[in-house]
């Protein structure tokens, strides 16, 4: 059995529905609450984050969850290629843990995950409220394009893509 080194950053694969999951989608609706005035209300089916359309991650520090992270798969959006398409969603780090690279870590991986599950290009929406993650997002190499889905009338949403792959030879 691998062993994490004290303050290592362990991710794993769990439910949505998992405790751990469930508590860090909590926190993170809570930061929405106090950064927009409510909760994030676009619909999320648990089923979405099962195989085959999606994965969902819990990221845990000396055995405590401090982040998470997701993929779905997703029609692709106005402005993005063609071609198998995933959104990435939940991404959260404890305010506790933050400043630590976590956060990095986990969207690596979640783009890792899906790649492997054969999606070619990413797509999230964020919030003019939360500057940290348009930092992360853009110096992840993400690029802005029109809003999408729920969030597509909504002023202070912003949405970014990133190709994983390519399919020029």
């Amino acid at each position: 059995m691998e062993t994490q080194a004290p303050g290592q950053l362990e991710i794993v694969r769990v439910p949505i529905t998992h405790p751990d999951a469930a508590d860090l989608v909590e926190q993170v609706q809570l930061v929405y609450v106090e950064r927009y005035g409510g909760r994030d209300e676009s619909p999320v089916d648990p089923a979405e984050f099962e195989d085959p359309t999606g994965q969902f991650f819990v990221g845990r520090v000396d055995g405590q969850p401090v982040a998470s992270g997701a993929w779905r798969r997703h029609r692709t959006p106005a402005g993005v290629e063609q071609g198998p398409c995933a959104e990435v969603k939940r991404m959260f780090v404890r305010p506790s843990h933050q400043g630590r690279g976590y956060a990095r870590r986990m969207l690596a991986h979640v783009e890792e995950t899906a790649l492997a599950a054969g999606i070619a290009t990413v797509v999230l929406e964020t919030g003019l409220a939360q500057p940290e993650a348009i930092a992360l997002y853009g110096s992840s190499g993400y690029v802005a394009i029109p809003n999408f889905g729920y969030h597509a009338d909504q002023p202070l949403s912003r949405c970014f893509a990133k190709a994983l792959r390519t399919t020029d030879l």
